[in-house]
């Protein structure tokens, strides 16, 4: 797709993009969205700029993305407002510069030329970042801290706790509306001295992350035991399943974009590198030798017990009974087939997983959060997080000379 020129400030172009890291809630049922935080700010940054400005009713003031990262068209749309803003502001946090999603963002918006209207002391980027939370204590990647931009401009206390402590805490109130209005005038004095053509809209999935990429030691392997839409059993319903097995979206239409993905952002803003591939792929390393080389998690699809043969790689790593593999099985408690045939998954399910699940609570499409079965997208990603924290920490322990257990012992609970 063709770049376009650069555009007067009265073109209906979005001041600002605000880039964060999704915020997973504690719990689905009931549990408030944590990320109406940063919905607040963008609305309140949105608000500060039409007082300053003459952006004329009706065009954009900024971006936000509430999407969660899902499908095609959230890609294309993402790639439309990185190609077209003035000013991109990243919201640090830890969890920002873990997320693939986040520095895709960063790099496609840095593709695109700067060019000064004056010159000045200062070299501008198009980039000014804000503080969610203090980073004192942790190292910005080489992109972030190549800019030149100092925060303590908007304030001691901003500087010290970042946006979201000002906001919630009721005598900080008034520094909160201070730095609010102080960064919303950085953006339009940004917007304002500099040229940024519009760039080319490209393919987001395909995009690197501009963040450094985590030490290769840190890496977690996420294999997916489910269907490709041609070998499923007679009357299951396709819409679950994609060409490959890893394709599996058993959360639609909450999360149209397969679970393995999910999986892997989630590992990745953990700090981990994650790869992801079909168990069948994974036999070889989760069954060969003395013990996996690394930390696994296995997402398991109930339905796939119903192919015995398959299933016998499943039930040979059960009965191993090793901590550095967490199982998870996803259960949508919205999807009616399952329910419907929910005793004959369950007693699949037994027969197969007979070690982890003597140990935890059998998954049920009616027990609310049942440890290791995730019934929503939502209870799957904080489900996701134990179970990486779990594999690592065993696998951890066994190079520092602790034994997993072995054939015969009952291991942990892996539930919360």
């Amino acid at each position: 797709m063709s770049s376009g020129a650069g555009q007067g400030k009265d073109a209906p172009r979005p001041y600002f993009f605000l880039s964060y890291a999704h915020t997973p809630r504690i719990n689905s049922r009931g549990a408030a969205d944590p990320n109406l935080w940063v919905a607040k700010l963008y609305q309140d940054l949105c608000e500060a700029i039409l007082q300053i400005t003459d952006v004329p009713s009706g065009h954009p003031v900024g971006f936000m993305d509430r999407s969660m990262h899902q499908g095609q068209k959230w890609a294309e749309r993402l790639s439309r407002e990185l190609a077209t803003c003035r000013v991109f502001v990243p919201l640090y946090s830890p969890r920002y510069f873990k997320s693939e999603a986040c520095g895709k963002e960063w790099h496609l918006f840095s593709r695109r030329s700067v060019y000064q209207r004056r010159p000045t002391a200062e070299r501008m980027t198009g980039i000014v970042p804000a503080l969610w939370v203090a980073m004192d204590h942790y190292q910005l990647p080489r992109v972030a801290g190549e800019l030149q931009f100092s925060h303590d401009s908007f304030g001691p206390d901003y500087a010290a706790e970042g946006l979201y402590a000002l906001m919630k805490i009721d005598e900080f109130s008034s520094q909160y509306q201070a730095a609010v209005l102080k960064l919303a005038r950085r953006i339009v004095e940004v917007a304002e001295q500099t040229v940024i053509p519009i760039g080319q809209v490209l393919d987001f999935e395909s995009q690197p992350s501009a963040f450094d990429q985590p030490d290769s030691g840190d890496q977690v392997r996420i294999s997916v035991f489910s269907y490709q839409q041609r070998e499923l059993p007679p009357n299951r319903n396709a819409v679950w399943y994609g060409e490959q097995r890893t394709d599996w979206q058993p959360y639609r239409p909450d999360s149209s974009r397969p679970l393995s993905q999910d999986a892997a952002d989630i590992a990745r803003s953990m700090g981990f590198q994650p790869t992801v591939g079909e168990f069948e792929d994974e036999t070889e390393h989760l069954l060969g030798g003395e013990r996996p080389a690394g930390p696994s998690v296995l997402l398991v699809d109930r339905w796939a017990f119903l192919d015995g043969r398959r299933s016998e790689a499943v039930r040979r790593l059960d009965r191993r009974n090793l901590d550095s593999v967490a199982v998870i099985e996803p259960w949508n408690r919205d999807d009616q087939q399952s329910r419907d045939h929910e005793r004959m998954l369950n007693e699949l399910g037994d027969s197969v997983l007979a070690v982890s699940r003597g140990a935890r609570q059998r998954p049920s499409l009616r027990d609310e959060g049942a440890g290791g079965a995730p019934g929503s997208i939502e209870e799957f990603r904080g489900e996701m997080e134990r179970a990486v924290m779990r594999a690592c920490t065993a696998h951890e322990q066994h190079h520092r000379g602790r034994p997993e257990s072995g054939p015969g012992e009952r291991r942990p609970s892996i539930g919360p």
